[in-house]
């Protein structure tokens, strides 16, 4: 049976500003650009643009990174690529396919941010020893959901996110937090109430009981806070604190050159001329290229070792039947 806390919903929404459904019937594209064409450009590139009024920079809806979809291994490399963060993943089946929407929040490199991504299953594959599991892609068009969360640190909110997206983000450059430091007020709203009460099992299954989670019709709404599922197996409490300090170490040298500059042009500028490899780690913010490039080595690895198995299985059964 579903746990409805309708007067819930409703504390949940003066304490967020994020639950109200009528927040979510005008969802809108954040304000765009640097106002240098060539930055907004690179920016572009990137997968992501710049919104002026919250100094956060987000996820375009048809970046590079629509292709790479998911699968576990993207968590399992984001701490030695840099990327200290908390991830929820929320498995649930409707309409015959088999989604995961996930949830992030945490340190990346030189950024604060936090994401929500929706993907649906794929197909399953296996590299012995290392992996085994679903591949997912990235949701098609026509199951994006209207979305939105808040992100707070230390219960001051960084900034907020609401779009209708298959993969949401928000993140603030030069700003340092560890993801203990982070909390996710998170809004879904999900088309039918089908797919609504598959995800709300999915957060059950996830570990959430029921008086952490709200609904309002087709509204969704829970705090991400602690995380109720196992993380990944990289993140150990020694090369996270390595992994921070250096972070902390990229956030404290872009504040002292940005300091006396207002604007992001003149900030970045400044990183350019004085901090060439820092500029090139701001281009790299969020989820880059190169995160991809080692979860691609990874699987060549995997299948360079499934061939090597395969081919010694087949020298030994045949030494075998020589004999």
């Amino acid at each position: 049976m579903l746990f409805h806390k309708f007067n819930g919903s409703i504390r949940y929404s003066i304490q967020t500003g994020i639950f109200n459904p009528e927040n979510m019937k005008s969802l809108t594209v954040p304000a765009q650009g640097t106002g240098d064409p060539d930055l907004d450009q690179v920016i572009e590139n990137a997968g992501y643009r710049y919104d002026p009024e919250q100094d956060i920079f987000y996820s375009t809806l048809n970046p590079w990174q629509r292709n790479a979809g998911y699968c576990r291994i993207y968590d399992e490399v984001s701490a030695p690529t840099g990327m200290i963060i908390d991830c929820e993943p929320v498995y649930f089946e409707y309409d015959g396919k088999k989604w995961m929407i996930c949830f992030w929040k945490g340190q990346y490199d030189l950024v604060t941010g936090g994401e929500i991504g929706i993907y649906t299953g794929a197909f399953h594959f296996t590299l012995p020893g290392i992996f085994s599991g679903m591949f997912y892609k990235s949701a098609d068009n026509d199951e994006l959901l209207p979305m939105s969360f808040v992100l707070r640190k230390n219960g001051s909110v960084l900034f907020t996110r609401s779009e209708k997206h298959w993969w949401l983000t928000g993140f603030k450059l030069g700003e340092f937090s560890d993801p203990s430091e982070l909390t996710m007020n998170i809004n879904l709203t999900f088309p039918n109430t089908a797919m609504r009460d598959a995800f709300l099992n999915g957060l059950r299954d996830a570990g959430y009981n029921d008086q952490e989670l709200y609904f309002l019709g087709n509204n969704v709404s829970f705090t991400f806070d602690k995380s109720h599922t196992a993380q990944p197996r990289t993140r150990k409490p020694i090369t996270d604190r390595l992994i921070q300090a250096k972070n902390k170490l990229l956030c404290d040298k872009y504040q002292e050159i940005t300091g006396p500059y207002n604007t992001i042009q003149d900030k970045m500028k400044a990183i350019e001329n004085l901090a060439p490899q820092l500029y090139q780690t701001v281009l790299r913010l969020g989820k880059s290229k190169e995160f991809y490039k080692l979860w691609l080595k990874v699987l060549i690895l995997g299948l360079v070792s499934l061939f090597g198995y395969r081919r010694s299985r087949e020298l030994f059964q045949h030494q075998k039947i020589s004999g």
